[in-house]
């Protein structure tokens, strides 16, 4: 269980860094992280992080496929949380 919350922790907090970093390359005109690679952090545990990241740095708000899709995710993985402590633990 130490391991789950470790990586959760660490996956989140590399989501709201990568939105902060795209934030800034997008200020400047630079090279841009791919939205695959933002939507395939949340989906790896990562969508309170990019949620955060969204919301705090005012990046992808108006982007369907993350103000849809990342609490969709979110909430997908709050229940596969609640399925693995009722049947698995």
């Amino acid at each position: 269980m130490k391991f789950i919350i470790a990586y959760l922790l660490i996956i989140n907090a590399v989501g709201i860094f990568f939105m902060l970093a795209d934030k800034q390359k997008a200020k400047k005109k630079q090279w841009r992280i791919p939205e695959a690679t933002l939507m395939g952090i949340a989906a790896v545990g990562g969508s309170v992080g990019v949620l955060i990241g969204m919301y705090a740095f005012r990046h992808k708000t108006k982007h369907a496929k993350f103000y849809i899709g990342v609490p969709l995710l979110l909430i997908l993985q709050i229940g596969l949380a609640v399925l693995y402590l009722i049947y698995i633990k």
